[in-house]
């Protein structure tokens, strides 16, 4: 029977399944690649800074890159930091940011038919 009025609920073991998914398969990489990015970034400003020794605009071209890739890591850095300072502060259990894991209890809520109070 269909009723207009009684809720529509969505398991977690799914969403979790999915959330699961989304984060080892997209979010991880684009973490990793982003880390990489800021490294290589900041290395190629240490090359172009040593290498232009003579060229003061390529020096400062240099250091712009360094401070960048500097900013970015430091960035990436602190957010992993800071989820980690949460996650153990409220104690939550079921996720990993080191191995990229989120496991979330099953939601199975008990509903009352309708016409019960």
């Amino acid at each position: 029977m269909f009723d207009l009025f009684s809720p529509n609920v969505a398991y977690a073991d799914k969403l979790g399944d999915f959330m699961t998914k989304v984060d080892t398969l997209i979010i991880n990489p684009l973490i990793v690649l982003l880390f990489a990015l800021a490294t290589v970034f900041f290395l190629y400003g240490v090359f172009q800074f040593v290498a232009n020794a003579d060229n003061e605009e390529k020096r400062t071209e240099g250091k712009n890159h360094v401070l960048w890739g500097i900013i970015g890591m430091t960035i990436m850095i602190g957010v992993w930091a800071i989820m980690n300072i949460i996650l153990n502060t409220f104690s939550i259990q079921g996720i990993t940011p080191e191995q990229g894991t989120v496991h979330l209890n099953s939601y199975n809520p008990q509903i009352p038919p309708v016409g019960t109070p």
